[in-house]
């Protein structure tokens, strides 16, 4: 579970329990049930703004993210790992996330990865950095094509 999720649940369930003995205290004619319920409705919307806030997030950050490219990087050196080629590609946009892939059985490099990037930079980046050489190595940059999942027969 995620942990930021864990802490708002434990949260809302402390902010309830306060809301059940605070609106106990100021109105004691209403049913305990509606107080618990007031609490975690109310310990819910402190939750949400409070980590929104604390995340950094906003309406503006979130239109950001929407305008990713992910891009295939191939024939990369096999000691080449996420931060070199992380700080390659920066020259070109902002670079979301590296992922190299690795063979499962043996735990080695496979020789090429995917970088999410921002799209302006991530077409700069194919059109300087295909048929480069990056440590001694001549990258094959392309848009990468979305996963086709298997037809159910």
């Amino acid at each position: 579970m995620n942990s930021s999720l864990l802490t708002n649940i434990i949260c809302v369930l402390i902010l309830a329990v306060v809301g059940y003995f605070l609106f106990d205290t100021v109105n004691p004619a209403m049913s305990s049930a509606m107080a618990v319920a007031l609490g975690v409705i109310l310990g819910g919307l402190l939750s949400i703004v409070l980590s929104s806030k604390a995340n950094g997030v906003s309406s503006s950050t979130t239109s950001q993210t929407t305008d990713l490219s992910t891009l295939y990087v191939g024939n990369l050196p096999y000691r080449a790992n996420e931060q070199s080629v992380q700080e390659h590609f920066e020259k070109y946009g902002a670079v979301n996330s590296v992922r190299l892939m690795k063979d499962r059985r043996t735990g080695k490099r496979k020789g090429y990865g995917f970088v999410e990037m921002d799209a302006k930079g991530a077409d700069k980046a194919i059109k300087n950095l295909n048929d480069s050489v990056f440590q001694e190595r001549t990258l094959k940059v392309r848009l990468a094509k979305d996963k086709v999942e298997e037809e159910e027969q």
